[in-house]
């Protein structure tokens, strides 16, 4: 397989988790998501209310500067690791 479809299969599989995964896990499979899908943020910050977006900005801004491939890798490694943690 390749890694687009690794990468497409790991996403799928991740929304079939029988228990919600932690806040932080949830935020690192984002940062990573976003970074394969789009590469560097390319949004301005959040406004101060909103928590949930400042959340989500600050773990895809956490992975800056890492490739479309090393991304992709990082999500397939953390979906796998959440599938044994929670299975399907």
């Amino acid at each position: 397989m390749t890694l687009q479809a690794d990468f497409d299969g790991a996403a799928e599989e991740v929304k079939k988790l029988k228990t919600r995964p932690t806040d932080d896990e949830l935020k690192d499979l984002y940062g990573f998501y976003k970074q394969a899908t789009v590469g560097d943020i390319n949004i301005e910050y959040p406004g101060v209310l909103d928590l949930k977006g400042k959340a989500k900005w600050e773990a895809w801004n956490l992975k800056k500067g890492l490739s479309k491939e090393d991304a992709m890798n990082a999500y397939i490694s953390k979906a796998k690791a959440m599938v044994e943690k929670y299975g399907i």
